[in-house]
C-alpha cells in the first residue's frame, strides 16, 4: 500500500449529484468548505448517478478518469461531497493512491482548526475519534500481507486490537470531562431559571451574520467573518431591552449546515444544550443567499434532531444590505405577534426593529399593577424600576409613592412574596 501524505493540501473535489442535478450554491458551498479547511484545490470532478455505487461510490468508470485527474495535477487528498462507508473511503485510496475524506471528515477537520476553548477542544476530538473508530482498519492494511507467515500470524489484528481500545478509552475519558463542563453550564442555567431572566439563542445556517447581530446587540466583540464555521464555542451576554421588558441573556452558538455529521451533534450536546433550553431562538437567515428556503430547511432538520423544534422562534432576515431597494422592516401575524424582522447587522439598520420585537415578546408575560408604596417601601420601588415598566408614578400624602406599574408576576412573586401588597395580589389572583 502507498504511504499516506502528510500535507493533504494539494486537492481535487468531487461531487456526485445522487438522483437530482447539482445546484449551484451547493458547489459553491463545497469550494468555501474546502477552502476554510486549507485546501488547495487543484482539480474538480461532478457526475451524477441514480444510486451510489457499492463499492466505489462513483462507479469504476469515473474512479479511473479521477485517479488520471490526481496523477495529472499530482493531488495528495480527494474530498467528496458526500458520505461515504468506511469500506467506500479504503476502495477509493487503492485506486487513487492517496488519501480520500468525505464531507463529514472535511467538516471535522474545519471545526478542529477553529477551536479555541478547553471545551470545543474537547468536542471535536471526541466527534473526531468517533468518525475515526469505523475507520481504523484503514491505517492498519499494509500489515494485513503478514497474516499467514509463521511467526508472524497475526500483528495487523494485534495493532488494530490495541487502537481500538486505546481509542476507546480516550472516548470515554473525553465524555467525562464534557459531562462535568455539562454540569457547570447547568448550574449556570439553573442560576438564571431562579432569577427569571430568559433566554435567547441565536442560531442559524453558517456564515448567516448571526456572530455579527450578536456583537451589534452586545457589543461583545466576539470573532466575526466572513467563513465557514467562525464560531464554535458559544458566548452569553446580558442584553437590556427597552420599554420596560427584563433583561434577558443572548447566546451566540455555532452555525449549522446541511448533511452535519451526527458525531459533531453528539458531541457538542452541551454547545447545543444553550438551544434546547432557550426561551426563544432567533432564527437569523441570509436574506441574500439564493439558495435561502433550503438552508432554512436544512436547520429546522438539525433543531429537529437535537429537540428544539417546539421552542418560539423569531426569523431574522439578515444582510438586507446585499439585497436591492430593501428597507428595514418588521412583519407580524394577525394577533400582532412579531414573527420576522429584515435587518443588516454589518450596518445597523433595522437593529431597533430587532430589539423593539424582542421587548413586545416578553412583555406579553407582564401585568399591570396599580400600588401605593409606604415610605419604607424603597427598596420595593427600586426594585421595580429595575424589573418592571412604570407606567406612571406620583408622591403619596403619606410620603410614599402611587405607582402604575407593568412587571411579571412570577419574577414579582419569587422576589417579594413576602410582602403584605405582593401577598394580597397573589391572594386576589388565586380567589
Amino acid at each position: 500500500m502507498f504511504e499516506r501524505p502528510q500535507s493533504g493540501e494539494r486537492t481535487i473535489l468531487v461531487q456526485c449529484a445522487i438522483g437530482r442535478s447539482l445546484e449551484a450554491g451547493a458547489q459553491e458551498e463545497f469550494f468555501l468548505l474546502a477552502k476554510a479547511a486549507g485546501a488547495c484545490i487543484v482539480g474538480d470532478l461532478t457526475t451524477s448517478r441514480e444510486r451510489p455505487d457499492s463499492r466505489l461510490f462513483i462507479g469504476s468508470g469515473k474512479a479511473d478518469e479521477l485517479r488520471a485527474l490526481v496523477i495529472a495535477e499530482a493531488a495528495e487528498l480527494v474530498v467528496f461531497d458526500y458520505a461515504l462507508s468506511p469500506a467506500q473511503e479504503r476502495n477509493l485510496e487503492r485506486v487513487l493512491e492517496c488519501r480520500v475524506i468525505d464531507r463529514s471528515g472535511l467538516i471535522l477537520d474545519i471545526f478542529a482548526r477553529r477551536a479555541r476553548s478547553f471545551e470545543g477542544k474537547l468536542q471535536v476530538e471526541l466527534a473526531q475519534l468517533r468518525h475515526l473508530s469505523t475507520r481504523l482498519v484503514r491505517g492498519w492494511t499494509h500489515l494485513e500481507r503478514q497474516k499467514g507467515g509463521i511467526g508472524l500470524r497475526g500483528p495487523g489484528e494485534t495493532q488494530l486490537e490495541t487502537d481500538r481500545r486505546l481509542l476507546g478509552a480516550r472516548i470515554v475519558q473525553l465524555n467525562k470531562r464534557l459531562a462535568r463542563i455539562e454540569t457547570r453550564r447547568d448550574q449556570g442555567r439553573r442560576a438564571r431559571d431562579r432569577a427569571e431572566i430568559p433566554t435567547v439563542a441565536l442560531v442559524g445556517y453558517t456564515n448567516a451574520g448571526k456572530s455579527t447581530l450578536f456583537n451589534r446587540l452586545t457589543a461583545a466583540g466576539v470573532l466575526q467573518a466572513d467563513q465557514l464555521f467562525a464560531t464554535l464555542d458559544p458566548t452569553l451576554r446580558r442584553l437590556e431591552l427597552p420599554a420596560g421588558a427584563p433583561a434577558v441573556v443572548l447566546a451566540d452558538t455555532v452555525g449549522f449546515i446541511s448533511q452535519l455529521p451526527h458525531e459533531l451533534i453528539a458531541a457538542f450536546r452541551s454547545t447545543l444544550a444553550e438551544t434546547r433550553n432557550a426561551d426563544l431562538l432567533l432564527h437569523v437567515i441570509d436574506a441574500s443567499a439564493a439558495e435561502r428556503q433550503q438552508r432554512i430547511d436544512d436547520v429546522e432538520q438539525v433543531l429537529a434532531e437535537i429537540g428544539a423544534d417546539a421552542i418560539p422562534r423569531l426569523e431574522i432576515f439578515n444582510k438586507i444590505d446585499c439585497l436591492d431597494e430593501q428597507p428595514p422592516r418588521l412583519d407580524v401575524d394577525d394577533s400582532g405577534q412579531a414573527r420576522r424582522v429584515w435587518l443588516s447587522a454589518a450596518s445597523g439598520a433595522g437593529i431597533a426593529l430587532c430589539l423593539e420585537a424582542l421587548a413586545h415578546y416578553f412583555r406579553g408575560a407582564m401585568a399591570s399593577y396599580t400600588l401605593e408604596l409606604a415610605p419604607g417601601d424603597g427598596a420595593l420601588r427600586a426594585w421595580l424600576y429595575t424589573h418592571g415598566q412604570i407606567l406612571e408614578e406620583t408622591p403619596s400624602a403619606a410620603g410614599g409613592w402611587l405607582m402604575q406599574v407593568m412587571v411579571s408576576p412570577a419574577l414579582l412573586n419569587r422576589h417579594w412574596g413576602e410582602h403584605p401588597w405582593v401577598k394580597s395580589q397573589v391572594a386576589e389572583s388565586a380567589g
